[in-house]
């Protein structure tokens, strides 16, 4: 694609869509209208006028290409992802004929 001009919104994931692929714009821009172009082998964002994100272009379909700038700022970004905590599996539950022999014996009365 050469020479293209788009206005996109851009998405709650930080990227506006363009042939599939998706390209990362600045965090604070979420659910703002911005421009792309498309020339050179690259994707430009524009927002009120400023040039806000520029990628390679993609010639793949399906892909995010992203810059770690973009997400400065975000709760947590930059941090290490934390495993969840295992807990201990819980105890089997025993089916309702596997009581202990001395609960059968109390309910007829005496021992077999």
């Amino acid at each position: 694609m050469a020479g293209h001009h788009f206005v996109r919104s851009e998405h709650a994931d930080c990227a506006v869509e363009v042939d599939t692929n998706a390209y990362s714009v600045p965090w604070r821009l979420i659910g703002e209208i911005v421009e792309v172009t498309i020339s050179g082998g690259q994707v430009r964002v524009f927002h009120a006028g400023q040039l806000v994100a520029s990628h390679a272009e993609s010639h793949g379909r399906h892909r995010r290409l992203t810059d770690p700038a973009h997400f400065v700022g975000v709760s947590g970004f930059g941090m290490p992802v934390k495993q969840a905590a295992q807990a201990d599996p819980p105890a089997p539950k025993l089916p309702e004929l596997l009581r202990p022999l001395s609960e059968y014996e109390r309910l007829i009365g005496g021992q077999w």
